[in-house]
């Protein structure tokens, strides 16, 4: 039996490593966890339900200083129609209010409820997360035929419909 000397010069090399292949597996799995993940998370559907939390807030301290007012004062804020047929967007703009709410059928000028409520019953007129400003707030009011005041938000997200506070 002959045992052949092995020559290291003449012998391929091995490179410590990993092969371009492995690498490509290695960053499809990782990309294929992240992408199932990222659809399990939706990340868009918790932020509209972050701004439907933020609406339930605004809604009830409307209410409540509304009512606050109406206690102090015995009169309901100045403009707000007693009981209402329509409801009322919250806001300063005096025209085009009614196109903007789509969660009820509103007047066409909007109710500043800043003068008075803002200060002694509420610290500033709470604005719609994404789509409200000072002119419209995109939030409605209205004194119902039973005596109750009704606040709600003109365009809640996820497919929530009901997004409003009455006392």
């Amino acid at each position: 039996m002959r045992y052949l000397r092995h020559n290291k010069a003449c012998a391929p090399s091995r490179v410590e490593g990993f092969v371009l292949i492995e690498l490509l597996v290695v960053v499809g799995i990782v990309a294929v966890l992240f992408s199932v993940i990222f659809v399990a998370v939706d990340p868009a559907g918790r932020f509209a339900q972050t701004r439907n939390a933020n609406r339930r807030e605004d809604v009830r301290d409307v209410v409540e200083a509304v009512l606050a007012f109406t206690i102090d004062t015995g009169n309901d804020p100045p403009g707000l129609d007693s009981p209402g047929t329509s409801s009322q967007v919250i806001g300063t703009a005096p025209s085009g209010c009614d196109i903007t709410c789509t969660a009820t059928t509103t007047l066409p000028s909007c109710l500043d409820l800043g003068g008075a409520l803002v200060g002694g019953y509420i610290a500033e007129v709470p604005k719609d997360p994404k789509t409200g400003t000072d002119a419209n707030t995109d939030y409605f009011i209205n004194r119902t035929a039973d005596g109750r005041v009704l606040v709600g938000s003109c365009d809640p997200e996820s497919g929530v419909t009901d997004l409003y506070s009455a006392r």
